[in-house]
């Protein structure tokens, strides 16, 4: 039985199919995660950086066969990303198409108990932290017994864990270690991939990032007053912009070192 606070949304999302003899040994090579490690049917966030280490696209990948993997992102995030893949994919054993899977956002204290629908394979989403559960496939249906929500509370939900957003809180200009994701996105053990060198040199030198997405929570039943794109303000300072805002909360990017909202970390 799944009460109101747990909802479903049709989310609107690329994916990408990544097949072949060499395609674990390519993707691999080409994203911050480790793959090796993936049993068919299970999944991993992981970053897919510039050679300069600025984020191209924060993704997810699935498993799905012994030489096939599934790559979904936002939509509209599919196009530069496959172009990316291509641009390094240089006598491989591998193939990159666009696949017609659509994706259903399960959200709220009972997602983790949506296990299976017909038509699609049920994946965690966002922190892994049992409250966020998505389903992919050809064409997922509604999990039965929970109620349909709404894009503004997906968004909602996104914005209260701190989940990063391209467009919003990934930009041209972001680094890994600004969005708090490091730690589910990004293997210190494997071998190279582009942009490895600023991720490690930074890591090693135990170096913070110059800015980072901090969460903030407004009065309830008080009007905010800010929006995406608005200046954060400490002691008559610009410290950073607001990135994201919905309801009575918000993400901004925030220089180091000041004390404003409440720094982007995995929950507990």
């Amino acid at each position: 039985m799944f009460t109101d606070a747990t909802f479903w949304v049709a989310e609107p999302r690329d994916v990408l199919m990544v097949e072949g003899a060499d395609a674990l040994t390519y993707l691999n090579s080409q994203v911050s995660q480790d793959l090796r490690p993936l049993a068919v049917g299970a999944c991993a966030y992981t970053l897919v950086l510039q050679p300069t280490g600025k984020v191209e696209a924060l993704a997810r990948v699935l498993r799905s066969g012994d030489h096939a993997y599934m790559v979904d992102v936002e939509a509209g995030v599919g196009e530069a990303l496959t172009a990316r893949l291509m641009r390094f994919k240089i006598r491989v054993a591998v193939e990159i198409t666009t696949v017609a899977w659509r994706c259903i956002a399960v959200r709220g204290p009972e997602a983790s108990q949506v296990t299976s629908v017909p038509g699609a394979v049920a994946v965690a989403a966002w922190w892994g932290d049992a409250t966020a559960t998505d389903l992919l496939g050809p064409a997922p249906q509604p999990p039965p017994g929970v109620r349909a929500g709404t894009l503004e509370e997906l968004e909602l939900a996104r914005v209260t864990v701190g989940w990063p957003r391209h467009g919003a809180e990934i930009v041209e200009s972001t680094l890994p270690a600004e969005l708090g994701v490091v730690s589910v996105a990004v293997s210190f053990t494997k071998g190279c991939y582009p942009g490895q060198e600023l991720v490690e040199r930074m890591d090693s030198r135990g170096a913070r990032a110059p800015r980072s997405v901090r969460r903030v929570e407004f009065d309830a039943g008080v009007p905010v007053a800010v929006a995406p794109g608005d200046a954060v303000v400490v002691d008559g300072v610009e410290v950073g912009r607001f990135t994201s805002v919905v309801g009575n909360r918000a993400l901004a990017l925030v220089k180091r070192d000041i004390e404003f909202g409440q720094e982007v970390t995995p929950p507990a």
